[in-house]
């Protein structure tokens, strides 16, 4: 799978242009706040309808403009060409197409393009808070299963009502009962998914970091769900509905929901040792390095396909050793990676490609 060129028209700071690109690494370099990063997400946009970078979809419209479109020719496996187009509006109307047939449904772009986007903030969900890494779980959950996505949209517009009603004085329960329900039929959904995620991102990312150290580090990764899992989605849906009822006075004091997918974690271990409290920053990276390489295997294990990867200025964040091995790793997929500078030595390792410089939201130089 590789993408042939993007069309950007009121997206971020581009206005209107069209960029064709190799099928191998294309090297996207220019100082800070040119619009580097606004390319790779026009990319991601067109993978799962949203941004890695902001919630609010209005920020990717051009300042003073009405609406932001995105399009994208791209082939698979069969190297048939494919053509994918979304628009958004300043009123938050959003239009998908796929080979110029208009579709309402933002769920018509997945199974279309597979991207993984590794950036600086990824190098973070090893130490900071638990958000960053239920944030990593659900973007990736999303892509490979509708499903989830449509339950993570549910669970998250159910749990805000709850959280809301929870702070009136005069609560009924049976209204609290049919949200709990509900948090209970999208939360085993969440728990379900997040639980075979992490055990298949644990299994190959403990291999890949014994590869980067040289067998002198072992990796663990272990989901610590907020209720526990059960055997069945039906047993760990009531447990759910259970923990949520028995919980209720105790959230109606605090006025929001105190246990929940929501508030689900992983832990790292390096060598037994937690990486968020006693690894070292290098250490640390390595582990983020090898979940992230992680996830591009399962898509393509899950998917048979090969994802597209965007390096999002996370290179200058690894040291050679660690630039060298990410890049050698990648060698069979189409890479986007953004910088204000390459180093040379690893330039010469990189495979076949183009060079692009981009300034104020234009591609000025192609080679």
């Amino acid at each position: 799978m590789y993408i042939e060129s993007i069309e950007l028209e009121n997206f971020r700071n581009y206005e209107k242009e069209k960029v064709s690109f190799h099928k191998k690494v294309n090297m996207i370099l220019g100082e800070n706040a040119q619009g580097k990063t606004n390319l790779l997400e026009s990319i991601y946009l067109l993978s799962l309808g949203k941004s890695f970078r902001t919630p609010r979809e209005k920020e990717m419209i051009k300042m003073g403009s009405e609406f932001c479109r995105v399009k994208t020719v791209y082939k698979e496996k069969g190297d048939e060409e494919e053509t994918l187009e979304i628009f958004i509006s300043k009123e938050g109307k959003k239009g998908v197409k796929k080979n110029s047939l208009k579709t309402e449904k933002i769920s018509q772009l997945l199974d279309n393009i597979y991207v993984v986007v590794f950036s600086p903030e990824d190098l973070k969900i090893v130490k900071e808070d638990p958000e960053k890494r239920r944030i990593f779980m659900d973007r990736e959950m999303c892509q490979m299963k509708y499903s989830y996505m449509s339950s993570l949209y549910s669970y998250k517009k159910i749990l805000a009502q709850r959280n809301a009603y929870l702070k009136e004085k005069n609560t009924d329960e049976n209204i609290m009962e049919v949200w709990e329900e509900q948090l209970s039929e999208a939360g085993a959904v969440l728990i379900s998914g997040r639980e075979e995620f992490i055990k298949k991102t644990d299994e190959i990312s403990r291999d890949l970091h014994s590869e980067i150290t040289e067998g002198k580090e072992k990796l663990e990764i272990i989901y610590r769900p907020s209720i526990e899992n059960c055997e069945n989605k039906e047993e760990l849906k009531k447990n759910i509905k259970k923990t949520l009822e028995k919980n209720r006075k105790k959230d109606l004091f605090y006025g929001n929901t105190g246990k929940g997918p929501h508030k689900d974690d992983f832990d790292i271990y390096i060598n037994g040792n937690e990486a968020k409290k006693y690894g070292s920053q290098g250490q640390q990276r390595t582990a983020a390095l090898s979940i992230k390489l992680a996830e591009t295997k399962i898509i393509e294990k899950e998917k048979k396909e090969k994802p597209i990867l965007l390096l999002d200025d996370v290179l200058s964040e690894l040291d050679a050793n660690r630039q060298k091995y990410l890049i050698n790793s990648l060698w069979d997929m189409q890479l986007f990676i953004t910088t204000t500078e390459i180093n040379p030595d690893i330039k010469k390792t990189l495979p076949e490609g183009k060079e692009y410089r981009i300034e104020n939201g234009k591609v000025l130089q192609k080679a």
